[in-house]
């Protein structure tokens, strides 16, 4: 039977990560910070860390770091809520075998974990409730990842002047690399691990959606973006039926262009999971982003119900304090939220200003969810 230490000073997450582990027939072990699973480490011989990063004590890359120097070459998947090329690079460069970002859903785990286990300990039969996970695993880059230099993007057009917008663009914390036709960028891609894979549509060498899916074979936990002109009448509902995940429009839009980075680098920032309170990031940017920005609240907040629900809470407590109101956008948000805990059987604790509870408690669809000023009274 494989053994398999989860490390997170999150009980939701560790009970979580436990329940999705045991379903693979898997002997879990729990540690609170890093010094705890260095502890458990000398105790026993593990197949598999799921590590978090940001933990009182010693941290995520702190627990990783003190392995690697002691001569533990145990295999790891690293939990984090940090999108940052610095602390994911630096995990590559220590030898993490994956990595997966916050929130995120139970057979994500289980699936990238299997993978793992199944490489550490081949005569595992660990028995999955999905048959899915059962099937052997096809050929990844995942074990790779330990001597691949990690990259943010990789830009595929042959203008170069393409390149040299998306580089100023982009912060300057974030790694980019580009390729002006299909072989570069194949060959590139055999040589480095990228999160974002950008795609010209109207490469003069091959067809854009064939480049893509040849490319998703080798960098298969990449986002794969399509480049159309901007004059190109339904570009981004046809590039999301060719199986890209979004679409970036040529020439670059500022406020555009500022959309495409929240989607791909910035959304785990919104959303703070942290037992069962979840805090919301406020809001920064233009007005007329307001609705992307309580689309993404929505699609990240459905994402940590469901992880409270797997973990076994009984309640959701919704910070919303420092969220913006809007009194159509918040009233629907909160209804769908509503419905979604209750159909889970939950119940939704808000948390948020008087002027907020205010305006909620005058709407009928509302005015029943519990709202409290802060936490502490939430949670009474």
């Amino acid at each position: 039977m494989p053994h398999v230490l989860t490390v997170d000073d999150s009980k939701a997450i560790r009970t979580m990560v436990s329940k999705q582990m045991e379903a693979l027939g898997c002997d879990i072990s729990e540690a609170e910070n890093g010094e705890e699973g260095l502890l458990k480490l000398q105790e026993m011989k593990f197949d598999l860390v799921l590590l978090d990063v940001t933990m009182p004590v010693l941290d995520g890359p702190g627990m990783l770091k003190r392995m690697r120097e002691m001569g533990d070459k145990t295999p790891v998947i690293m939990l984090t809520s940090e999108s940052k090329s610095s602390i994911i690079g630096e995990a590559m460069r220590l030898g993490i075998n994956d990595y997966i970002l916050k929130p995120f859903k139970p057979e994500e785990i289980r699936e990238k974990a299997l993978k793992v286990v199944r490489g550490a300990d081949a005569s595992a039969k660990p028995v999955a409730k999905d048959a899915a996970l059962a099937a052997p695993a096809a050929p990844s880059a995942v074990a790779e990842f330990g001597t691949k230099p990690f990259v943010d993007v990789l830009a595929i057009d042959d203008m170069e002047n393409v390149h040299k917008r998306l580089r100023a663009l982009l912060p300057a914390d974030v790694t980019f690399n580009s390729a002006a036709n299909a072989s570069a960028s194949l060959q590139i891609c055999r040589e480095k691990v990228f999160r974002c894979v950008l795609i010209d549509t109207t490469l003069p060498d091959i067809d854009s959606v064939a480049l893509m899916h040849q490319l998703r074979v080798l960098q298969p936990h990449a986002s794969f973006v399509s480049m159309p002109l901007r004059a190109t009448e339904g570009a981004e509902q046809q590039s999301v039926a060719q199986g890209f995940a979004a679409a970036l429009s040529k020439p670059f839009d500022p406020d555009t262009f500022s959309d495409f980075f929240a989607q791909f680098f910035d959304n785990q920032e919104l959303v703070t999971v942290e037992g069962d309170h979840l805090l919301v990031a406020g809001f920064t940017g233009k007005e007329e982003r307001i609705a992307a920005y309580f689309t993404k609240i929505k699609e990240l907040v459905l994402k940590a119900i469901d992880e409270l629900a797997a973990a076994c809470f009984e309640d959701v407590v919704l910070d919303l304090s420092a969220a913006p109101f809007r009194r159509d956008r918040s009233v629907r948000l909160l209804i769908d939220l509503d419905a979604k805990v209750k159909s889970l059987g939950l119940r939704l604790k808000l948390v948020g200003t008087a002027e907020a509870k205010k305006h909620l408690e005058g709407v009928l669809e509302t005015a029943t969810i519990p709202f409290f000023l802060t936490v502490a009274e939430a949670r009474q």
